[in-house]
């Protein structure tokens, strides 16, 4: 199975950061579901093309947090979560990437007013599908 994980090398975001939100994101949004198989570590280096030491780490720190249970001599799966757990991680990230857009129009000498505007365009947009 090929994880849809899209990475970055340009950011200032740790790689093992960037695999573990999108991880996350990933089963918050039951786009894995609990007891779904992951790739080994070796194979998502691969597949990936980064270093097994970064999958790793971000598969410990997964696991640590309750996103994914590795049972040795069978592989890593998805763990069952809470539902308030999967909702933490949606607003979580949802308020990251509106943050991450205001930062950006800032940076761009944008008012309030414009953003505000540019935010409700967007609403808009996305209410009627385009």
């Amino acid at each position: 199975m090929e994880l849809p994980i899209r990475l970055s090398k340009d950011s200032r975001e740790p790689i093992y950061h960037q695999i573990e939100k999108q991880l996350k994101a990933l089963i918050a949004g039951a786009h894995l579901p609990a007891g779904t198989s992951l790739p080994s570590i070796r194979v998502l280096s691969r597949d990936l093309e980064i270093s097994v030491i970064t999958i790793r780490r971000a598969y410990q720190n997964l696991e640590y947090q309750g996103f994914i249970r590795t049972t040795q001599g069978k592989g890593t799966f998805v763990a069952e979560i809470e539902d308030s757990l999967k909702q933490q991680v949606k607003i979580s990230s949802v308020y990251e990437t509106i943050e991450k857009a205001v930062e950006t129009a800032i940076n761009y000498d944008y008012t309030i007013e414009q953003i505000e505007e540019i935010f409700h365009e967007v609403l808009i947009r996305q209410k009627k599908g385009e």
